[in-house]
């Protein structure tokens, strides 16, 4: 029982030592709608590592899978590489996925363009896989503070509210994940913080739309 806050402070430590060295890049996307709430993102194709974890906390789910993928990044790997931290970390909710379908969560980290071709080999203990998350388009709702396990509900409610008084109302796409959740800064970071609440859409019938 006394394992997790001394993991969660360990965590937190190893995570500011990352940020505070500088790396900051990020997945490439074009915004192709806004709306005052949300809009929607067009992203490329991009290669990243993910770690499944099976939880019922989305706290604790991405606590426990960035660890692992931290143990990674600093050379937990066949090749032995370093890996620069990048931003967001992305947690995507999983329905049905764990034991007895239970709900599991996706936690991915963003592979710099260094290894976007040839991504490192995790070390098997660690259970993590790479990702090919393909050219996809996600509405998304931007919040601040701290992203709970309440307060995250409450924003995916708000952007499925947004969307379905909108010309997206029928635009979801069917997809494995319910939603996702980017987390853009440090645990240390208490002001200013940048979140954002994902859900894929399917742009298809709004192409060539001028409002698209």
């Amino acid at each position: 029982m006394a394992k997790a806050p001394r993991l969660k402070i360990t965590v937190i430590n190893l995570l500011c030592l990352v940020v505070l060295c500088g790396a900051t890049e990020s997945p490439q996307y074009e915004v192709v709608h806004a709306e005052s709430d949300f809009e929607i993102r067009h992203y490329r194709d991009a290669t990243w590592m993910s770690a499944t974890v099976n939880e019922l906390s989305f706290q604790k789910a991405t606590l426990f899978g960035f660890h692992r993928l931290f143990q990674f990044i600093q050379g937990a790997n066949l090749n032995y590489s370093r890996v620069a931290m990048t931003a967001p970390v992305v947690t995507s909710l999983v329905p049905g996925a764990g034991p007895l379908h239970s709900l599991a969560y996706v936690v991915r980290f963003y592979l710099p363009a260094k290894f976007q071709d040839s991504p490192p080999t995790p070390l098997p203990e660690l259970n993590l896989k790479p990702y090919a998350w393909d050219s996809h388009y996600v509405a998304v709702r931007k919040f601040s503070g701290f992203a709970t396990d309440d307060i995250v509900v409450k924003q995916a409610a708000k952007l499925a509210t947004s969307l379905s008084l909108s010309p997206w109302a029928n635009a979801t796409s069917a997809t494995h994940y319910t939603y996702s959740i980017a987390q853009y800064d440090p645990p240390f970071r208490f002001f200013g913080r940048t979140n954002e609440v994902w859900v894929d859409v399917d742009a298809s019938r709004f192409a060539g739309k001028a409002s698209f």
